[in-house]
């Protein structure tokens, strides 16, 4: 054989290979003839976790199981660290991210989201006895009052822009904010949700959440590869009938709004 028809048959392997490549993303009806969803997650309290015998259980556990059921499929989670969920869908590894990923513009150069399923962000939480005549935001601004920040995040920058008066504590860890927060050694905090509406649940009548919405919204989608508007489609569909028919925000209050699941995590620590 020669070597141009050496290089010939050589490229149509490679390009056999990659077409049949078992690592590419999936469309929806693959995913619905294979009877598999894959789902990328990563734990974290409460969204996804493991409970005494090794179980998944989590807030985003229930949305990757109700969307299962609704495409008639069994699900199988993969655990992955969060810098690595979309590469996850982009190589085909996993169908879907299931996470607390918010949608950027910078993410979805890479990915496609779906409408936001999900809403969080930074939000204050409060000492009640210091603050109780606290009305507005601009009441709290002011240097008589200390704010408990974690250094170098976003909460740090996000208090400089918005209160720029009040005094900043700055602090290594998130338990340690909090622990300030909790011993009266400041009057605020301010943290990325679940964490303050948590303390808020854990020290009732001590510690509140006066904002009704985070100083800083962020919205989560599910991310899945590029290139099936069938899939895309159907995840907006499913977000708007989830929403309407209330499942998702009963589902959220149940992991967001109480601490009655951590019953069911046994002795194992939920951060």
């Amino acid at each position: 054989m020669s070597l141009r028809n050496s290089l010939l048959v050589l490229c149509a392997l490679c390009a056999a290979q990659v077409w049949t490549d078992p690592a590419a993303a999936r469309t929806l009806q693959q995913i619905r003839n294979s009877g598999e969803l894959r789902v990328a997650i990563t734990l974290a309290s409460p969204w996804a976790m493991r409970d005494r015998d090794d179980n998944f259980l989590g807030y985003e556990i229930d949305i990757a199981q109700a969307l299962a059921a609704d495409l008639e499929t069994e699900v199988r989670f993969v655990v992955y660290d969060a810098d690595e969920l979309m590469t996850a869908v982009e190589i085909g590894e996993a169908d879907i991210v299931i996470a607390a990923l918010p949608i950027t513009v910078e993410r979805a150069l890479h990915v496609n989201f779906s409408a936001p399923h999900t809403s969080g962000g930074l939000s204050l939480a409060t000492r009640l006895d210091s603050t109780r005549s606290v009305d507005t935001l601009a009441d709290l601004d002011d240097s008589g009052y200390a704010l408990a920040v974690v250094t170098n995040s976003a909460a740090a920058a996000l208090a400089q822009r918005l209160l720029p008066r009040m005094s900043v504590r700055e602090f290594v860890t998130p338990a340690e904010a909090a622990d300030a927060l909790i011993d009266g050694d400041v009057d605020a905090y301010l943290e990325e949700e679940p964490v303050p509406n948590f303390l808020a649940l854990e020290h009732a009548g001590r510690i509140d959440v006066p904002l009704a919405r985070p100083l800083l919204e962020r919205r989560a989608g599910f991310a899945i590869a590029k290139g099936d508007a069938d899939f895309l489609a159907f995840l907006n569909a499913w977000v708007v009938a989830r929403e309407d028919d209330t499942w998702l925000p009963t589902t959220f209050r149940y992991w967001f709004r109480s601490l009655s699941w951590r019953e069911r995590l046994g002795n194992v620590p939920n951060f």
